[in-house]
């Protein structure tokens, strides 16, 4: 059987099913083990040892441990490490992170190790890169390990952390409760303990942070569709004055300077409600413990020094289990071990879309031209009429939807025109467009209303009745648009990226489209450019 971790990049924690992960700390457990009693034997079975095979190191953003474990990490492995300076890196010159990494990759390189301010930078290059591979005959496919990127997550350090709450929860999986406290907003970290929270089956997270700094909507969503239990406070005085203390806390460094002016003159009283005091300490409950992604900042330290000698610290230990997990991960993607596993459930091919275009039967068209159009329209003999259009909604709202799907559609300039009526109930506001002659749509227009405007109706008349009607629902997934785009400016499928990265949606149980890039939500109304 192939080694089913073998080329696999690493973009978002999620890349790695709970099983796969539960074998790779195994092997880190196994691993510990034998550098700590420097058993050889058992290292020389996760080294690559292969001079030739080549890992570049990628930092465009400043990083000292994830850098120098990935370092360490290579090193142990007796490997080529090839590290890119971002002061004098060809980005500088306005190259593209496509036109790079197809030349790293033609030299040679097969892992890449990537920190990034842009978010969705691996994904991205894992796809580009995998082509460039495939188009020039090279015999590897381009590994990309997402070492932090943006806001977005920091898979590398999940693995790291939950490693450390397994080893804390004497390797069990069975349940944690644990306490997220600091920047949630910006905290990366923190945002890829949304998915990977799952490795343990039962859940539960409190959020610690003021509401500047609080956890966004969409990695909330994510764990509350994960089935966690979530409780929000805004402070760790407020956290503390009810009983149910978690026995484990994860700090984040509140990371202000990115928040304006206004943020910053209140810095003292945001830090405040997020810093552990001494008078907390009898609060806490018997054998918590408290991790911290590092570094701290030093005059304003959310775990303060005091604290470094006592049984609470965890953060010490979490540090060192970073290279052991870095090891493992690049000895697994590299093909050296792995050969071993086996999943108990085979892994899921992509699964065939939904329809999302329900056509009606012809024979069930008997409506007469009177049916498909709203009170103060004229009836047409010849044309589409788009029915339905943001039902529920307020008239300002179903205008400015009617603009877009008429721009989105193609239908600007055409006669015809656009009516907001109520249905049948005389009380509920919809949408209605109407555009006389001879208009058809393909499978790809089709596609395009369905995502623009799903939930409306589309009829066809000729003849002065309907000969064609469709009803449309949001379609599972949305690509291959060039006016598609990610309103988050750090996505590396934003136009401010200027890397052309095309923009991909997928459905979310939420009916919100999710950037596969950098994860964040938009409705169905927000992903064509205006």
């Amino acid at each position: 059987m192939d080694n089913v971790f073998k080329g696999r990049s690493l973009c978002v924690i999620d890349d790695l099913s709970i099983e796969e992960r539960k074998y790779l700390f195994s092997q880190v457990r196994r691993l510990k083990q034998a550098i700590i009693h420097q058993n050889r034997d058992v290292m020389d079975e996760f080294r690559i040892s292969d001079p030739d095979f080549g890992i570049y190191e990628v930092f465009l953003e400043d990083s000292t441990r994830t850098k120098e474990s990935f370092r360490n990490a290579a090193s142990f492995h007796h490997v080529k490490l090839t590290e890119m300076s971002s002061s004098s890196s060809s980005f500088n010159k306005g190259e593209s992170y496509a036109d790079t990494f197809n030349t790293l990759t033609g030299y040679r390189n097969q892992i890449f190790v990537i920190r990034s301010k842009v978010e969705g930078v691996c994904r991205y290059l894992e796809k580009e890169c995998g082509d460039f591979a495939v188009r020039n005959g090279l015999p590897y496919k381009p590994v990309f390990i997402n070492a932090g990127d943006g806001k977005h997550e920091h898979p590398t350090q999940e693995l790291l952390d939950e490693y450390s709450f397994m080893e804390d929860n004497g390797f069990s999986t069975d349940s944690i409760h644990l306490a997220l406290v600091g920047d949630l907003f910006h905290g990366r970290t923190v945002h890829s303990k949304a998915n990977g929270l799952k490795l343990f089956s039962k859940v539960k997270v409190d959020l610690i942070a003021p509401v500047e700094l609080a956890m966004p909507a969409n990695y909330l969503q994510i764990m509350k569709d994960n089935g966690y239990e979530i409780r929000l406070f805004g402070s760790i005085d407020e956290y503390l004055m009810q009983n149910d203390i978690a026995s484990k806390w994860y700090f984040t460094r509140p990371q202000l300077e990115r928040m304006g002016e206004r943020i910053l003159q209140r810095a003292d009283e945001l830090r405040a409600c997020i810093t552990f005091r001494r008078e907390f300490l009898d609060k806490l409950p018997q054998g918590t413990i408290f991790y911290h992604p590092l570094p701290r900042h030093k005059e304003h330290p959310v775990i303060p020094t005091f604290l470094d000698e006592m049984p609470l610290n965890g953060w010490e230990r979490q540090s060192i289990n970073g290279m052991y997990c870095r090891i493992v991960l690049l000895a697994l993607v590299a093909g050296r071990i792995g050969d071993d596993f086996v999943p108990s459930t085979p892994v899921e091919k992509e699964k065939v879309e939904a329809d999302y275009i329900h056509a009606v039967d012809p024979s069930l068209l008997n409506q007469k031209k009177s049916k498909v159009v709203s009170e103060g329209v004229r009836p047409i003999d010849e044309g589409l009429v788009i029915d339905h259009i943001s039902r529920g909604r307020t008239p300002d709202e179903i205008r400015t939807h009617m603009r877009l799907i008429c721009k989105v559609m193609g239908l600007d300039g055409l006669k015809g025109g656009e009516w907001v009526s109520t249905g049948s109930d005389g009380k509920t506001w919809k949408g209605l467009i109407f555009r006389p002659g001879h208009i058809e749509f393909d499978r790809k227009q089709l596609k395009r209303l369905a995502a623009v405007a799903p939930g409306c109706t589309l009829n066809f008349i000729a003849d002065g009745s309907v000969k064609q009607k469709y009803r449309a629902s949001m379609p599972p997934r949305i690509y291959n648009f060039d006016d598609l785009m990610c309103t988050n400016e750090a996505c590396i499928s934003n136009s401010t990226q200027s890397e052309n990265a095309p923009a991909m949606f997928y459905r979310t149980e939420e009916s919100k489209y999710r950037c596969v890039y950098c994860d964040k939500d938009h409705s169905f109304n927000e992903i064509f450019k205006m």
